[in-house]
């Protein structure tokens, strides 16, 4: 009978896999998302390529957040500025994928560590002020510099082609989404084994104390920014690329909220939980949707209120889930976990 969990080494203290148990199951979870593919219709394949973009984005935002403790209300503008430096460089100099891919992060990395250089000297509701502002700033510049972004009209691209292969429906798009969600989601998890993610904890929990044990705030502060915005250059050439066309109105001040509010409802400072709260923040409310369809269906007349309530319940079920679940969705993953763990015996 398992009676402790000990760790010997510091090594196995770090390890992502602390069992068989775990490597099997997660063997079983890529298999089934490699037959998803095979066996799911349209709709779902559209919906599975967005919500692995949205993963990646939230990943991002959650190493800026919920590890490093930056809050920042501009991820959107750096997914944006991503999307847009794909855009241009597909259509203006006519660079394949593999080459826009790492450019787009670079490119909205370079604006978060602009963006990210105040946050030694601001925190807290000031650095979200900060954030606000660089989003705001880089919408105007989305919608006003035509010569570059296209405007309001936006820039409309080539589906990408990788190795001769030309990824023009969501099939074909569905495993590069995949690969390019297992590899940031590992990169990720695997940060934080480092003295990079160990230093950005620091920061979170104690930045004084941090500071005092050698750690300097603007040097990791600032790689947090810069990772952070990579991921979301990172999902933006992806958007790109996945829906052929990018708009200002992509990425608008609400995106960055709801990203935001993904973190939250997931789990801040959880890999796992940035996963969940992108999953929960973009299919509950297709799920809600498709309810309000049925019910339409059995009451026709209902129509003209239902509908229009729609934000009002996902609102509603944000906030009874963080009254009754504040760490989020990981948090309830984990006691869930912990319950299998020593069934049959409660403690």
């Amino acid at each position: 009978m398992r009676i402790g969990d000990f760790k010997e080494t510091y090594a196995s203290d770090q390890a992502v896999f602390v069992n068989s148990t775990s490597r099997f199951w997660l063997g079983v979870l890529l298999a089934l998302l490699l037959i998803f593919p095979f066996v799911a219709g349209d709709y779902l394949l559209f919906m599975a390529n967005l919500v692995g973009i949205t993963i990646i984005g939230a990943v991002g935002l959650n190493i800026l957040t919920g590890f490093a403790g930056q809050i920042s209300l501009g991820h959107a503008a750096f997914i944006g500025v991503g999307g847009y430096t794909a855009a241009i460089l597909s259509t203006r100099f006519n660079l394949p994928f593999l080459v826009c891919l790492p450019l787009s992060g670079m490119m909205s990395a370079c604006f978060g560590i602009i963006v990210g250089g105040p946050s030694l000297r601001l925190k807290g509701l000031y650095l979200c002020i900060a954030t606000l502002s660089a989003q705001l700033i880089l919408e105007f510049v989305f919608v006003h510099w035509e010569s570059m972004t296209g405007g309001i009209r936006g820039i409309s691209i080539s589906p990408p082609e990788i190795f001769g292969l030309v990824l023009d429906n969501d099939f074909k798009f569905y495993f590069l989404t995949l690969g390019m969600v297992i590899l940031c989601v590992t990169a990720a998890r695997n940060l934080f084994r480092t003295r990079v993610g160990r230093a950005f904890i620091a920061i979170r929990d104690r930045d004084i104390s941090a500071e005092l044990m050698g750690i300097s705030l603007l040097r990791y502060k600032t790689y947090a920014f810069a990772v952070s915005s990579f991921m979301a250059g990172i999902a933006g050439c992806l958007w790109v690329n996945f829906l052929k066309t990018i708009t200002p109105e992509h990425f608008p001040l609400l995106e960055s909220v709801r990203y935001l509010a993904m973190i939250i409802v997931g789990g801040m400072g959880s890999v796992l939980g940035s996963i969940f709260g992108a999953l929960f923040m973009t299919i509950v409310p297709e799920a809600i949707k498709s309810l309000l369809g049925l019910l339409v269906d059995i009451f026709p007349t209902a129509m003209s209120f239902l509908f229009p309530l729609q934000q009002v319940i996902f609102g509603l079920l944000i906030v009874m889930f963080l009254v009754f679940e504040p760490h989020g969705l990981a948090e309830i993953w984990r006691r869930i976990k912990n319950h299998f763990h020593l069934w049959p015996f409660e403690h």
